[in-house]
């Protein structure tokens, strides 16, 4: 138990704090463009950026912070399961998935491993340790002091180091972010350093850019900050959609292709989409009329898209498409053809 605080500590003291008084040496700084002390927002930024990424299963453990080390045990949705290796991910995902509007639970067996953002690893025993991890992350988060993940830098780069009068001393070339993390986190406040610029870096997991100076590193973090909020609030609006979907029952109130509106064509039907992903059109006119199967599904990237896919009915067949969520509330759900705009379709809920 001693251990374990021991590397709670560690691990508060990794992503918490990051403050050492820099008196002096800002006035030195403005003598070399990009020289920066350990506690600069440079020094920052790169420690943040250079942090263990523990975000790729965070459907399981609910923290970024950290990853879980397999094999480890859960007991998902009261389904139990033991993950060998990340190609089991998916047992989990379809478990979880299964269906939409439920309340998924997780449940760990003890003892298990976790890699900490400052790339150490801990024995946790209990859900008490456990849920002083979670804690400490999400104290990390709020003080923005958790790792930055949209910005994954290519290495191998190259820092520069000076004495404090700026004259140059060394260098080193970092050839990975584990290393970059360590030289940032142990380095000394009687030094200061540089970046050997250019360097590139990739954007969201997607865009590769080349950053020129510390300001431009700044810049591009901010950004692609900004873009991992809108991706986590769309990610928001997927999930209320789902839950405004399973709750209530459709009609089509508006079909638009080249500015024709074949709402007609569905008056008599309602649709209903089941927590499982499967939907289904009835015709309540006249119930001798088979009914319409079809899935679908709700995904978010910067935005929000409702796929369907109705088969049997070459009328509703027409509107199998990815969707563009424009707008939704409890009441209507306005879309549009993601490989054509002109093409509306509107959904309220009766």
């Amino acid at each position: 138990m001693k251990n374990f605080k021991l590397l709670t500590a560690i691990l508060l003291v990794s992503i918490l704090s990051f403050t050492s008084c820099q008196d002096e040496i800002d006035n030195e700084n403005g003598n070399r463009e990009n020289t920066n002390s350990a506690s600069s927002p440079t020094a920052n930024n790169l420690e943040r950026s250079s942090m263990y990424d523990g975000s790729f299963d965070d459907f399981l453990d609910g923290m970024s912070c950290s990853s879980i080390l397999l094999p480890v045990t859960a007991t998902i949705n009261n389904t139990q399961i033991t993950i060998i290796n990340e190609s089991q991910y998916n047992l989990v995902l379809n478990i979880l998935g299964e269906f939409t509007n439920d309340d998924d639970s997780i449940e760990f067996q003890f003892p298990l491993s976790v890699r900490l953002s400052n790339y150490t690893e801990v024995v946790v025993s209990n859900q008490t340790e456990y849920d002083a991890l979670m804690n400490a992350c999400e104290a990390a988060e709020n003080e923005a002091k958790n790792a930055i993940n949209c910005l994954n830098i290519d290495f191998p780069i190259t820092i520069l180091t000076f004495d404090l009068n700026v004259d140059q001393t060394g260098s080193v070339v970092i050839e990975s972010e584990q290393q970059l993390y360590a030289y940032m986190n142990n380095f000394g406040d009687d030094a200061l350093f540089s970046v050997n610029y250019p360097i590139t870096a990739t954007l969201n997991s997607d865009t590769v850019v080349e950053i020129t100076s510390d300001m431009d590193l700044s810049t591009r973090i901010n950004e692609c900050l900004g873009i991992e909020d809108d991706m986590d609030e769309a990610e928001e609006n997927a999930d209320k959609l789902e839950n405004i979907l399973v709750e209530g029952t459709f009609k089509v109130e508006s079909f638009v292709v080249a500015g024709v509106n074949t709402a007609n064509d569905y008056a008599d039907y309602t649709i209903d989409f089941a927590n499982d992903l499967s939907c289904t059109a009835k015709n309540t006119a006249n119930a001798a009329i088979e009914d319409v199967q079809g899935t679908y599904t709700v995904a978010s990237e910067l935005d929000v898209f409702l796929s369907l896919a109705f088969s049997g009915n070459a009328t509703f067949e027409l509107l199998n498409n990815t969707w563009e969520v424009t707008s939704y509330s409890e009441s209507s759900i306005s879309l549009k053809s993601t490989t054509n705009a002109a093409i509306t379709l509107v959904l309220t809920q009766i």
